[in-house]
Parts: structure tokens; sequence; C-alpha cells
């Protein structure tokens, strides 16, 4: 059994993680979320170099992972390359999945949702030019949405107006037939977004990085389960980790549903 750490700067992770426990079961996994630090998508590059780093020596230190996923796309585009140097186990970035969503558009239209820091990144724009040079990229970026997610999941109740607010340019672009979702926070948000487009008579396929990522994570631990089917096995052991105490009773009920044992804090 390995141990995989998955590591994001608020709740947004769990997309990530819930899809890493049904291609990789079996393996000891550790959700830490630097609640602290949130949001990671509004500071400026070199704090958020110096955050992650920080972060990531702790999680070293007190877990000693085999894998650690960065369950971020702000901080994945800036900061693996220095991880990956300083660190001697497997690290697992989360970047905007442009490549599929060019792929399967029909239209040539595709819609880019992520935080601003991540929609400014020249990592994005290297993206877009290679796999998506063929295609029209709206771009938009917000980080009211990262804030929503963790609302809803702290018991908020999230006014349909919030997110249509943010979602205005996808949504008056008849055209646009793909979205990414370039933020582990947005497919926590699926069920409301997708009601939105059949409120305006429109599909648009939802596209994010979770299954890329389950996969990777499966091929280095050299798992023999299958990563065509999804599996039913669970887990034998799941612990969430907060660099702050959680004051948001409704989020430990959803922790317990995500199959957490136990919550736990680490000092950073």
């Amino acid at each position: 059994m390995s141990l995989i750490a998955i590591y994001d700067s608020g709740v947004g992770g769990l997309s990530i993680y819930q899809t890493i426990v049904d291609y990789c079961p079996g393996h000891e996994i550790v959700f830490v979320s630097d609640n602290e630090a949130f949001p990671y998508g509004t500071k400026p590059e070199p704090e958020l170099v110096q955050r992650v780093t920080k972060v990531v020596t702790q999680i070293a230190e007190h877990f000693a992972p085999d894998i650690l996923v960065i369950a971020c796309n702000t901080a994945s585009t800036v900061v693996l390359p220095s991880l990956r140097a300083r660190f001697e186990f497997d690290i697992v970035g989360v970047v905007p999945a442009i490549k599929p969503a060019a792929e399967q558009s029909k239209t040539k239209c595709i819609g880019l949702l992520a935080t601003p820091a991540t929609i400014q990144r020249a990592y994005t724009e290297n993206l877009i030019t290679e796999f998506a040079s063929d295609c029209q990229v709206t771009k938009v970026g917000s980080s009211d949405l990262v804030c929503l997610v963790e609302e809803k999941l702290s018991g908020g109740n999230i006014a349909p107006s919030r997110i249509e607010a943010v979602l205005e340019p996808i949504l008056s672009d008849n055209r646009i037939d793909t979205l990414i979702l370039a933020c582990t926070h947005f497919p926590l948000l699926n069920n409301e977004i997708n009601s939105l487009f059949q409120a305006n008579s429109r599909h648009v396929k939802l596209i994010d990085s979770s299954k890329g990522i389950a996969k990777r994570v499966s091929f280095l631990l050299h798992s023999n389960e299958s990563t065509d089917e999804l599996s039913e096995a669970k887990n034998e052991q799941a612990t969430a980790v907060f660099t702050q105490p959680l004051n948001a009773p409704a989020l430990f009920k959803v922790l317990e549903n995500f199959g957490f044992s136990s919550i736990d804090v680490l000092a950073i």
C-alpha cells in the first residue's frame, strides 16, 4: 500500500481526490488543504512559490508520501519544476484540460474557466497555442467562483445568479460547445453549471483534468487495477488535514461523506 498526498489551497482538490479513489483503490490517502493561506489564485507568483514550497516541505516531513498531487491549477503552472528538483517522490500537477477540449469540440469554440492567475499564465497560453490553435478560446477568470465552492461545502446556499454572473461570457456565446473547468474547485459545481446551461437551452460539455490525473497516479503506482473501468474498492485509510482548524460543521459532514476517517491540523 502506497501513500498518496493530495494538496490544494482549499477543498477544490476533493474533486481530484474522489477520482483517485475510484482509479487507485487500496492505498492510503492524505488530503491536505492549506486553508490558512486560501485562496492561491490571487497571490503574486513569488509569494505563491514560497508558500507552496513551505507546505510541501511539511507534507514530506510529516507523511513521507510516495506520490504528491498538486491539486491546484494555479500552483501547478508555476511551481512544479522547482518542487520536482527538490523532492525525490513523484509529483503530479494539474493543468488545464485544453488538449482534450480542443479534440472533443465540434464547433472549435471552447470556454476556459479558471482563476485569474491561471488565465494570465504564459503556461496556459502555451497550451492553447500547442493544442488549440484551431479553436477560438473564450477565457473567463474568476476567484469568486472558488469562494462559492468553499461556501457551498461549508453549508451555504448558493444563488444560481451568482454563478450565472461569472459564466455570462460563455452563456452569451452559442457557438461554445465545450467548457474547460481549469480549477479543481469548479467540478464541485457541475450540477449548478449544467443547470444554468439547460435553463438557457444549451448543451455544453464540461471537461476537467481529474481522470487524466488519476490515470497518471495509477500508472506511477504500477496499479493492477484497470484504468478503463472505475473500481468499487475502497481505500484503506483517508485522512483530511488542514493548516488551520475548521469551524464549519457542514464541511465535517461533507468530508465524512467523501470517506475521510479522520481530520487533523498541520501547523505550517
